[in-house]
């Protein structure tokens, strides 16, 4: 039997629409054509105006991918930024871009490659639709992204607000987003009650959103409405005080901020455990496999799952990957949370020999530890492996024993 022993260390480290007509008073919308609210003599309400204002003094002008026109690069911070903080996304992109500097090169690379890139900034689905985008563009479109909201809609991984976002910034189109900055923000100032994520309350939303785009400038005010909810109209203690649409706003007013936008009564996130298998040959390579295209983690390189007896480790490991094992060390656990629910992992760091060739029946591979920030890892098995510094070599009342043979 293999000896078992328990590290006592500590873990390692989103068509250009048809011209506005003031005459008019319409917008082209995906939806088809709505009417305009009245504005004051016809000119841009004073909701656009003030925040256009406010945007020029307080808004955000030093992203990095501020200030171009660029659709591919624009694009690539859309996605990136979705359901991920900015100071997050920033050293992503910029070593995305450096990489990738062009669609025809991101459509020219492995999807691995790609995906190693976007290690640790989790959703990967976006990474993977991004690398499809990528080559329909070139392949459908000469590389090159078309200019209307509505065909770029149908490119993969973009929704709605992200082609509209795109249009707006790279092609000066006048059309309306509505990301979750600007759901809080129009749900607070307007008292627009209800679940966000509803029809019922969606309809409404885009209906007031698209109402409100002025004439000219929408590229100024779709980012000020963007900026005023990532930093003052915070979803938990807003600045109200701060905040250029204060004597306007219904949730300040009658003090409901803290209930604005309503939120869903959403169940406990369910908690699930899995045991993955650090497997170290003696040259220190360990063992990775490739997760299938579509789900969880979908083509990332993972550590082997285990849900057996570690004391039957030796029978399980022989017929799957030609393996035995001669020394197990459980690790650290660690926990990692997903939209849905939060994964408990139990690691094993497990010295093997080969005692025969099968990995080449399976997904699975041997990786040098120094290859490690060139493979497409998923955040927690980075952290286990980066942890590994620490236990090298294996404590010598663990090392060799339960050998047999």
């Amino acid at each position: 039997m293999v000896a078992v022993r328990a590290w006592a260390g500590t873990a390692g480290p989103l068509a250009a629409f048809r011209d506005y007509r003031p005459l008019q008073r319409t917008t082209s919308t995906f939806a088809g054509t709505i009417a305009h609210p009245r504005t004051i003599d016809g000119r841009m309400s004073d909701f656009a105006q003030t925040l256009i204002r406010w945007q020029r003094t307080h808004g955000r002008h030093d992203l990095p991918w501020q200030a171009c026109r660029d659709p591919y690069r624009i694009w690539i911070s859309e996605i990136m930024l979705q359901q991920t903080q900015v100071d997050t996304v920033i050293p992503y992109y910029r070593r995305f871009l450096a990489r990738f500097a062009t669609i025809d090169a991101l459509a020219g690379a492995k999807l691995e490659e790609v995906l190693a890139l976007w290690s640790g900034l989790g959703y990967y689905a976006r990474a993977r639709n991004v690398h499809a985008c990528a080559r329909i563009l070139v392949a459908e479109h000469d590389g090159r992204f078309p200019a209307l909201a509505e065909e770029i809609a149908r490119l993969p991984g973009i929704g709605r607000s992200t082609a509209a976002a795109i249009a707006v910034f790279a092609f000066g189109a006048r059309a309306a987003i509505l990301d979750g900055n600007v759901k809080r923000v129009l749900c607070r100032h307007f008292g627009i009650t209800g679940d966000p994520a509803s029809s019922r309350v969606l309809a409404e939303l885009w209906s007031r959103a698209e109402s409100l785009l002025p004439a000219a400038r929408v590229d100024v005010y779709v980012q000020a409405q963007m900026d005023l909810g990532a930093t003052v109209c915070l979803r938990t203690r807003p600045h109200c005080g701060r905040c250029p649409l204060h004597d306007s706003c219904t949730a300040r007013r009658e003090g409901r901020t803290a209930e604005l936008p309503s939120r869903r009564t959403r169940p406990p996130r369910p908690q699930r455990h899995r045991q993955m298998l650090v497997l170290r040959a003696a040259d220190r390579r360990v063992l990775l496999e490739q997760r299938p295209a579509a789900g969880l983690w979908g083509g990332m390189l993972v550590l082997p799952d285990y849900d057996g007896e570690i004391d039957e480790l030796a029978g399980w490991l022989a017929p799957r990957y030609g393996l035995r094992p001669s020394a197990v060390l459980a690790l650290p656990p660690l926990r990692h949370a997903f939209t849905h629910f939060t994964l408990q992992i139990s690691p094993w760091l497990v010295d093997v020999e080969e005692t025969s060739r099968r990995l080449g029946e399976s997904t699975a591979r041997w990786a040098d530890a120094s290859s490690l920030d060139a493979l497409p890892l998923p955040a927690p098995v980075r952290r286990i492996l980066e942890g590994l510094a620490a236990l090298n070599p294996l404590p010598a009342a663990c090392a060799g024993a339960g050998r047999s043979g």
